[in-house]
């Protein structure tokens, strides 16, 4: 149990971690768009994600009253950039890789706890290591493609039932990318600890 200090550590920021993916892949706000025609984007503000776009109008609704409306995007939509249908697979990927490596690191410290000491412990930690280093890199590469995206203030071709512009005035990084990046921060972490476990030295005594 004390070698196993780092690895219990592994399994508390792995939750962290993959909880936090799980909550990104979630959020609307990957990229926050500030748009200048505010005829049917009431607020000017509209919220792209990697499943659907969403902004706030006034205009099917009475005065004083403001309504929230998401087109979701289809599969294999051409006007999708590749790196919204990168996110969509790769953090679903990520969540799995996640669940398993959190599974495996469970055995492992359920045999550690148990007082079970064999070869296996070692292993189950090898596995959830790199389960846990491969879930933080893919999210790490979606997180930084649309971050880039942000940055050079990249359009999508909305279709006109979306009643969204094909550019921004200006465009911000919304609250799901610094999510994602903390899980990215912890999943690696997690990975590194799990793959640092020591199988202790088991002794065989022979008895004559």
């Amino acid at each position: 149990v004390s070698r196993s200090h780092l690895q219990l550590a592994a399994f508390a920021l792995g939750t962290v971690g993959w909880i936090l993916c799980t909550i990104s892949m979630g959020l609307v706000d990957w990229r926050v768009w500030h748009v200048d025609n505010t005829t049917v984007i009431s607020s000017g503000v509209a919220w792209v994600g990697i499943w659907k776009v969403c902004f706030i109008s006034y205009l099917h609704v009475s005065p004083g009253y403001k309504e929230q409306f998401c087109h979701k995007f289809k599969a294999f939509d051409s006007f999708v950039p590749h790196e919204i249908y990168a996110a969509q697979g790769l953090l679903l990927i990520a969540m799995i890789l996640g669940l398993v490596a959190l599974t495996a690191t469970i055995f492992a410290l359920r045999n550690i706890y148990m007082g079970i000491a064999d070869k296996t412990i070692a292993r189950f930690f090898l596995v959830g290591g790199f389960f846990f280093i491969f879930s933080g890199l893919c999210v790490l590469i979606p997180v930084s493609w649309n971050f880039y995206s942000v940055a050079h203030n990249e359009s999508i071709a909305f279709p006109p039932s979306y009643h969204m512009p094909s550019s921004p005035v200006s465009q911000e990084v919304g609250a799901a990318i610094p999510v994602g990046i903390i899980a990215v921060i912890l999943l690696l972490l997690s990975g590194t600890f799990s793959l640092s476990y020591i199988s202790p030295a088991i002794s065989n005594t022979i008895m004559q």
